[in-house]
């Protein structure tokens, strides 16, 4: 099956934190999505990689995505090497995705970093028909997808473009939510940590509301892109 849209992340939650809205608003307007996340985020305080892993098919039947597939790469440690880039490929070559996401590459925290760097790298790659990968040993074509958009974690950046997620906000929330072993809950006796704190959930609320003001718009979700974007004026003038 091909995908319109593939979203990597390196952990379970920063798919849906992230561009939750934009996903729901591609998925709505039936376009397929996937999430590909690294890791299952055995690292973490909170919760467990079982839990979270039961959150992570909660929230993909709330964001009606086709596929979310765990590239069990390590949490706390993504090399950018060999084996973890032809792993990417594979799922390129395998899903043939129009566009991707990936995170920011200047973030907070480190695996964020490195599941950028390594989603760019294996892009590229993808596109090398030198590059030999097989899917169930059958040869796979090259492939490479049209764009690299990146999406905003903890660090904030200039957007290239804002997406209106004003019509998808609630399903954002609710698929942010579906990970509640994560985030603040007053019966919860695990240590706090940077999204657990009480008003971490407003925050996210809050950045949304931000960059929706920016384009007239209720809420919004800001993106990246390192390359220029064309904009179509005259079918903008003609809508």
């Amino acid at each position: 099956m091909n995908l319109d849209v593939i979203v990597f992340a390196a952990h379970p939650d920063d798919a849906e934190l992230s561009m939750g809205g934009t996903i729901a608003e591609l998925t709505k307007n039936n376009l397929k999505v996937g999430i590909i996340d690294f890791t299952k985020g055995e690292l973490g305080t909170r919760g467990t990689p079982e839990i979270r892993q039961k959150e992570a098919a909660k929230a993909s039947t709330i964001l009606k995505i086709k596929i979310r597939e765990n590239l069990l790469f390590a949490d706390g440690n993504i090399p950018i090497n060999k084996e973890n880039l032809i792993k990417v490929v594979i799922i390129l070559r395998k899903y043939k995705p129009k566009i991707i996401f990936a995170p920011f590459f200047k973030d907070r925290h480190p695996d964020h970093i490195d599941a950028s760097m390594l989603t760019k790298r294996a892009m590229f790659q993808s596109g090398l028909k030198e590059i030999k990968t097989f899917d169930k040993d059958v040869s796979q074509d090259a492939y490479r997808p049209r764009h690299l958009y990146y999406y905003m974690q903890t660090y904030t950046f200039d957007p290239s473009f804002i997406i209106d997620i004003s019509d998808s906000f609630d399903t954002k929330m609710k698929a942010v939510r579906a990970f509640s072993s994560q985030f603040h809950n007053p019966k919860n006796k695990e240590p706090e940590t940077f999204i657990s704190k009480p008003n971490f959930i407003s925050y996210v609320e809050s950045r949304a509301s931000f960059y929706g003001f920016q384009i007239g718009k209720s809420y919004g979700e800001a993106f990246y892109c390192e390359e220029k974007i064309e904009l179509d004026l005259i079918s903008f003038l003609k809508k």
